[in-house]
């Protein structure tokens, strides 16, 4: 049995002062530290004592600070990999979010969505934020893991997801699996079909304990 634990990182610095996230390198609030522990805590009663597990994460120091939490009560040290981070905002990155709003140029509800220009410079298309995250993916689960505890962001996670269930990578134009920041998303592969299972996307119960 493999199970794949995904962590959208909690309140970030960017969430508060309403700026463009992002590559932006916001660190955790307090109040995400406070939720950073909650998971951490949540997932150490889910995951037996002396399982095989691996912690893997965005290098954004948001996405790594949660890591850490994690970490500390695991016994384990994150890999950090720059390939699990959240979409690129180019130029807009650090800005407030209304001057993104002003010059954001939505996708089409047809055609090319996935090579679509945003009318940011420097921004990422979908296409090029999903084929990393399915880079990423490709390789973390040539490892044999029976626990994998990966921390990421809001839009890479539905690409994380997409690549768990083998999603075609042409097909990922129009998908979304939204997930709150601090949430759990939980994803499984029984021993006898050898199923992927989509569990639970974005559960956020263990912050009312926070």
């Amino acid at each position: 049995m493999r199970t794949l634990h995904v962590i959208t990182h909690p309140e970030a610095t960017h969430h508060v002062e309403k700026v463009v996230g992002g590559w932006h390198d916001s660190d955790l609030t307090p109040a995400g530290r406070r939720a950073a522990a909650a998971i951490a805590r949540a997932l150490r009663a889910d995951i037996p004592e002396g399982a095989d597990v691996e912690l893997i994460s965005s290098d954004l120091r948001r996405a790594a600070r949660t890591a850490d939490a994690v970490g500390e009560l695991f016994g384990v040290e994150p890999l950090l990999d720059r390939r699990l981070r959240e979409k690129s905002y180019g130029e807009a990155e650090g800005r407030p979010q209304e001057w993104l709003d002003r010059r954001f140029v939505p996708p089409p509800a047809d055609g090319d969505r996935m090579g679509h220009r945003e009318g940011v410079p420097g921004a990422e298309t979908r296409a090029e934020c999903a084929r990393r995250v399915y880079a990423a993916m490709d390789d973390l689960l040539r490892r044999p893991r029976e626990h994998q505890i990966i921390v990421t962001h809001g839009f890479a996670l539905t690409f994380v997801v997409a690549a768990w269930i083998k999603m075609p990578f042409e097909s990922v134009g129009s998908v979304s699996f939204p997930a709150p920041s601090g949430s759990v998303t939980l994803l499984r592969e029984d021993d006898f079909f050898h199923n992927r299972q989509v569990v639970g996307v974005g559960d956020t119960r263990h912050l009312a304990r926070s």
